[in-house]
């Protein structure tokens, strides 16, 4: 499973810094997921990244 941000995010940071091993801060001070299949050993932490984004723009991909 992948992970997607869409472009509702409002740049806060909180997903990279629950799973920074997944997300990042692009140039413009958004966040994206890395385009990999989530390891298991990061799932966990991925996951509550995505239950932790305040605004909900990051997407499962299978």
């Amino acid at each position: 499973m992948k992970y997607v941000v869409n472009d509702n995010c409002i740049g806060c940071g909180a997903c990279e810094g629950t799973c920074p091993e997944i997300f990042f801060m692009n140039d413009q001070g958004l966040a994206e997921a890395k385009d990999i299949d989530v390891p298991p050993e990061l799932e966990e932490s991925a996951k509550e990244a995505k239950e932790g984004c305040p605004v909900s723009v990051i997407e499962e991909e299978d």
